[in-house]
């Protein structure tokens, strides 16, 4: 029973962030947010939710002995991509005002929040930003992204060995995805599963003839090949800077962008392999409204999805230039326990909590809003 459960306000007002999960928690590595000072260089910031307490920390500062020691923090920055290691996030990418594209491998050791830049061999990716990121055991795999030197957009796929740290440049068959940025590569199995993206129709440079591939294209790790695949009756539209994951063996993809429509969307679609057919999924509760670069992360059974942006309510819901960025959280559940049901439907009924156990009653100190019998809890950050 798919249910969007809990949505939170008040945490970290971010865009293009980049975030992983860590157990119970959730860490979100930088981003932009409108108004915000992207020239001046300054530490990248660190935000954790804890989906227990459902509370957002912001991390200090970390103390840096010199330059030397600084430059092993990333600055700020967006549109770069984050992935977990055992304990250790690796950061790489993303853009700045100031430095422009960066292709420095940053890593954050999340038992001790220390920095560090391991040292790497190999064929090193260029500076981009809009690329993808996923990891299969002890690899990590960067596809795409838009090239800053080049000036286009990519479709090579390079590989990051995390036991040597040896970079190479992954020399695939088969017929590639299309050079693109803002898509989305997933892991099942041994493949990775590429979606949407905003691409061009001549080629890999921007000629501002714009498009939104929809189709699939599956990458085989284990032989180094894009695989040929059939095509799907019923597909979603075209978008960029959506959220994909994977539950059970199946893709699915939330929100995004498509510029040749003008729209945004909130829409959920599943892709099974097996099938190779895409199915729109309508999960109970109120969801988050259109939205496109937000962050997507699966704790257990739970997708946590926060920040974006989205058209400003009084400009419709498609123009690009007049957003605004969100600061909201929101939980989907796919399988909600007793607890969450029983909560959930003492809000919808109303019902007298006077004689309810203490954990299944609804405190004070959450602010519930009967929409949709979904639950809001108004947490400030602390």
């Amino acid at each position: 029973m798919l249910r969007w459960t809990v949505h939170l306000e008040g945490g970290p007002r971010r865009v293009n962030h980049a975030a992983v999960a860590v157990g119970h928690k959730v860490y979100s590595f930088g981003g932009y947010c409108s108004g915000e000072d992207y020239e001046t260089l300054r530490q990248i910031d660190v935000h954790v939710f804890n989906t227990v307490s459902l509370r957002w920390t912001k991390l200090p500062p970390v103390r840096t002995g010199g330059r030397e020691h600084a430059r092993e923090v990333p600055y700020m920055r967006y549109g770069h991509t984050a992935v977990l290691v055992e304990e250790t996030v690796l950061i790489w990418g993303g853009r700045n005002d100031t430095e422009g594209a960066c292709n420095v491998l940053y890593a954050f050791d999340v038992s001790q929040h220390r920095w560090f830049t391991p040292k790497i061999s190999g064929t090193v990716p260029g500076a981009r930003d809009g690329h993808s990121a996923c990891v299969l055991g002890k690899a990590m795999y960067i596809f795409g992204g838009y090239e800053q030197l080049a000036d286009c957009f990519s479709n090579e796929i390079h590989k990051l060995d995390t036991s040597s740290m040896c970079w190479s440049l992954v020399s695939a068959r088969g017929t590639p995805a299309r050079w693109r940025d803002f898509h989305s590569a997933t892991i099942i199995g041994t493949k990775m599963f590429v979606f949407g993206g905003r691409a061009d129709r001549f080629g890999p440079f921007h000629s501002n003839n714009e498009i939104y591939c929809n189709k699939i294209k599956i990458f085989d790790t284990e032989t180094n090949c894009w695989l040929n695949t059939p095509s799907a009756q019923l597909l979603p539209e075209g978008r960029r800077s959506h959220s994909a994951f994977a539950y059970n063996g199946e893709l699915y993809i939330f929100g995004g962008y498509n510029a040749r429509l003008d729209r945004h969307f909130n829409d959920l679609w599943k892709f099974n392999p097996e099938a190779f057919s895409w199915k729109k999924v309508e999960p109970k509760g109120k969801g988050p409204c259109p939205r496109r670069r937000q962050c997507c992360c699966m704790v257990g059974d739970r997708i946590i999805l926060f920040g974006g942006t989205s058209p400003c309510p009084e400009q419709g819901m498609g123009d690009e230039f007049n957003l605004m960025d969100h600061s909201d959280l929101y939980l989907l559940d796919f399988s909600p326990n007793l607890k969450t049901l029983c909560k959930l439907a003492v809000i919808q009924y109303s019902l007298e909590q006077s004689g309810l156990p203490h954990d299944i009653s609804v405190s004070a100190n959450v602010v519930v809003i009967l929409a949709n019998s979904f639950l809001v809890n108004s947490v400030q950050q602390h």
